[in-house]
């Protein structure tokens, strides 16, 4: 399975490339890769446009496929480049995963083209394994202009973790925060500074 990291957000809201925002001495991109090398044997970061500030984190960088898709295009791009049938995808953005739970995902994701959390809120689509059954239903989406990731999955075989599940694993969800605003951050260092060495 690969692991793939979608980075091609603007970060509008915080003036600043998300990926790299510090938290606990250390930039969110290389927490997840701290996740992500003890998990899989190939990462990929998917970036909107080329940029030399991912060059030594150690895996392979790739550019939207399609431009200017969202988060959509970026599955799409990680997907297409991808070595393995599944991948694992999530967004720059989360701080605190857990990789016992991302075991748990990988555990369950053999007959399914989707393992993906089903939180209170919803589902979590980015914070998902995908297969490359998924691309056709994809692109057919981008075609459409269509960026909603929720809305091929209808066309493929679904697994939804339930948050019972997932609070056997983490059971405060801290898995699922991602840093949006200058608010989030602050809570992202008070979570970090509460958890102390816990934090992954």
């Amino acid at each position: 399975m690969t692991g793939i990291i979608l980075a091609g957000g603007k970060g509008s809201r915080l003036k600043q490339d998300k990926a790299f925002l510090e938290i606990g001495g250390k930039k969110i991109v290389e927490k997840i890769l701290d996740v992500f090398n003890s998990l899989f044997e190939e990462k990929i970061i998917v970036i909107d446009k080329l940029s030399d500030i991912y060059e030594n984190l150690g895996c392979r960088v790739v550019t939207d496929l399609i431009p200017g898709k969202g988060s959509l295009g970026g599955i799409y791009t990680g997907l297409h480049f991808s070595s393995f049938h599944h991948s694992f995808v999530v967004a720059c953005d989360m701080p605190f995963l857990k990789k016992d739970l991302i075991e748990y995902f990988k555990g369950g994701a053999d007959d399914y083209d989707v393992v993906v959390p089903e939180l209170s809120s919803g589902l979590e689509p980015l914070h998902a394994i995908y297969s490359k059954r998924c691309l056709k239903h994809i692109e057919k989406l981008i075609n459409e202009d269509n960026l909603r990731i929720l809305d091929f999955y209808d066309q493929v075989s679904v697994r939804t973790v339930s948050n019972r599940e997932i609070q056997k694993f983490d059971p405060q969800m801290r898995c699922f925060f991602n840093v949006n605003t200058q608010e989030d951050l602050k809570e992202a260092l008070r979570i970090s500074q509460k958890l102390g060495e816990e934090v992954e």
